[in-house]
């Protein structure tokens, strides 16, 4: 069973960063497209950010030029750099990793909660 952990989130003033990572322990394959979606307080679930095993990188219009979106070499591991923070990014954080081994299955993680506040 995958389980893909996150860690990073937390609480931060407005101009503020933060750095979210999302990995997969004991994961013996590596990962296709990985990427991020959030969900705030009374809204939908909405894309970040994503990047592909190529390494294409593609970003929400809401988050381009503040939020960096990267993956370590083994494909495992996946990180969200948010700089400038503002309180509208507050939200819980979802990492999404997809594997491509005869079929094609998504996984998501449990989520991690990031608050801009003053």
């Amino acid at each position: 069973q995958v389980q893909l952990v996150e860690s990073g989130g937390g609480l931060v003033q407005p101009g503020g960063s933060l750095r979210l990572s999302c990995t997969a322990p004991g994961m013996p394959f590596s990962f296709n497209t990985m990427g991020w979606y959030r969900r705030a307080p009374g809204k939908e679930r909405e894309f970040v950010a994503d990047i592909t095993r190529e390494g294409t990188t593609k970003y929400a219009d809401s988050v381009r030029g503040r939020f960096t979106i990267s993956r370590d070499s083994t494909r495992r591991t996946v990180y969200l750099q948010l700089n400038n923070l503002e309180p509208e990014d507050t939200a819980v954080y979802f990492c999404t990793a997809v594997l491509l081994i005869r079929t094609t299955t998504t996984y998501w993680g449990q989520g991690t909660q990031v608050t801009v506040s003053s």
